[in-house]
């Protein structure tokens, strides 16, 4: 049976010093359930702290106050549970796509054997749809290919989550398209709880089970949570639908309110 507390976060805080010495709080209270196998999005203006969130969640940065668990455990670090896949893919440019997946899998399965390593490299670069190109160096790919060879790393390690931030954003249209189909294939193959973060809201309804929607920073927290019924898998027919274009638009007026806010913020303050 699914967990649906996999992941419970509880009043969120992350406060860093301002040049004043006085402590600042970027994210203030956040607080989100995610359900065993969900993939939610987090979306929000620049600037909000949807980044700072999932870094937390991933243990790569501390978080001031709060709490974080996942799968029952509270974190307190990363951990090989949770793998993160980044807007630019940071691949070593001396290393093959084989050898980039592998440095991974070594480190989380130093035991297993060499055959077994292989196989779990192997499986995953195929199911990124890289089993002809498993081989090439990052200077031979394209940024498609590379982010790919990204994602690849990330999953061939088994986690029990996946933090995606903004893991298509320097893509163009047609290629982050077919990364959306890829990784939605995987994630519905796979069951892998998925937080991802994204400033497009047509990518965060097509991909997500929900939307998260953060206020503005500083003090940022969850806004609205929107629940997404389309079945899965998905299809790009749910564009044509008018429950997408509602879905949609709830999540534009949100944006365009917190737009709003920013600017009476900016009058004020230059008022004073």
């Amino acid at each position: 049976m699914l967990n649906k507390r996999y992941v419970e976060i509880f009043n969120l805080v992350k406060a860093y010093p301002n040049p004043f010495g006085d402590e600042i709080k970027v994210v203030d209270g956040f607080e989100l359930i995610v359900p065993q196998g969900d993939v939610i999005s987090i979306i929000g203006h620049s600037g909000c702290g949807k980044s700072t969130v999932l870094n937390m969640v991933a243990g790569l940065i501390p978080f001031s106050s709060g709490g974080i668990i996942v799968g029952g455990k509270e974190i307190d670090g990363p951990g090989p549970d949770r793998s993160v896949v980044f807007q630019a893919p940071c691949l070593l440019p001396w290393a093959t796509s084989f050898q980039n997946v592998m440095l991974g899998v070594k480190r989380s399965y130093p035991h297993a054997s060499k055959s077994d390593q292989r196989d779990l490299v192997e499986k995953a670069l195929e199911m990124v749809g890289l089993k002809d190109a498993m081989h090439k160096y990052p200077s031979e790919m394209s940024g498609g290919m590379q982010q790919r060879v990204g994602i690849a790393r990330a999953i061939a390690v088994k986690p029990r989550m996946l933090l995606l931030d903004e893991p298509l954003g320097r893509l163009d249209s047609l290629t982050r398209m077919e990364l959306q189909d890829v990784i939605l294939r995987i994630l519905d193959k796979e069951k892998i709880t998925t937080l991802l973060i994204t400033h497009d809201p047509d990518e965060a309804v097509f991909m997500s089970d929900r939307i998260c929607m953060m206020t503005n920073g500083p003090h940022a927290k969850v806004g609205e949570v929107m629940e997404i019924e389309f079945e899965r898998p998905r299809s790009r027919d749910i564009f044509e639908t008018d429950q997408f274009y509602e879905y949609r638009r709830r999540l534009l007026a949100f944006l365009d309110e917190c737009e709003a806010e920013k600017e009476e913020r900016k009058k004020k303050k230059v008022s004073a």
